[in-house]
């Protein structure tokens, strides 16, 4: 009988931890639901599908991604066709060089200066790690309050809702992004984790930019640009001037 008591305790135990696990795991389905709304809600007004229907702004803001990629290719034509087009002054190419090898914002500047963008209208944020530290050092850094975005749609999206979240006046521009055939369902889930991040970020834990850094004015002509991709060893080398 006690074999049997201590069966049916067991099994009590394993539904109520069964139990609280789905409560959980239903709690932050609900919550990154919630938060992808959130962020489409905040920016379905601001993004413009087109480059000639978008609103002058100074500073484009161009978030880095794999050198070479789809992604990367394609925000780089459609910042250097927001500048040719006027509609910005200057672009900010902001993304990772944590690494001596891999130099997110240097690859950035020489595709933009190949595509005719002027070397003297790109600046260089080295220390663009997440797209928080990006809008967030556009305004700390680069002393810009209001920024277009250039990234794709779903990127956009989280780009402007943090913007927003922190008192920064954004818009974005859509770069053509990957076929719906062509997307990777982990991608897809990556996205909305990351939004339910932002959404806690921006009202929860308050984050700021991971590392700061001296200004750097577009516009004056002492204000470093981007160096030479041979005098770019990693951040530090770079961005604390």
């Amino acid at each position: 009988m006690s074999g049997v008591k201590g069966t049916g305790t067991f099994r009590r135990i394993v539904v109520k931890i069964c139990l609280f696990f789905t409560t959980i795991l239903l709690l932050a389905v609900i919550f990154l639901a919630f938060a992808n709304k959130v962020v489409i809600d905040s920016s379905a007004s601001r993004l413009y599908t087109d480059v000639e229907t978008a609103v002058y702004t100074d500073a484009g803001v161009v978030p880095g991604t794999r050198p070479g990629g789809f992604y990367f290719r394609n925000r780089i034509e459609t910042a250097a066709s927001l500048y040719h087009a006027g509609k910005v002054k200057w672009l900010i190419v902001s993304g990772d060089n944590r690494r001596h090898s891999y130099n997110e914002p240097q690859e950035m500047y020489t595709a933009l200066v190949a595509r005719g963008v002027a070397p003297g209208a790109i600046y260089c944020d080295y220390a663009g790690f997440t797209t928080l530290d990006t809008v967030l050092r556009a305004r700390d850094i680069f002393a810009q309050n209001k920024i277009i975005i250039i990234s794709q749609k779903f990127h956009n999206e989280r780009a402007i809702y943090l913007a927003l979240k922190n008192g920064i006046e954004a818009t974005g521009v859509n770069a053509a992004d990957v076929a719906p055939a062509n997307r990777y369902w982990a991608g897809s889930m990556r996205e909305y984790v990351a939004r339910g991040r932002a959404v806690l970020d921006a009202t929860v834990f308050k984050r700021q930019a991971y590392f700061g850094g001296n200004k750097i004015i577009p516009g004056n002509t002492d204000a470093p640009g981007c160096k030479p991709f041979s005098g770019v060893t990693a951040y530090q080398d770079v961005q604390a001037q």
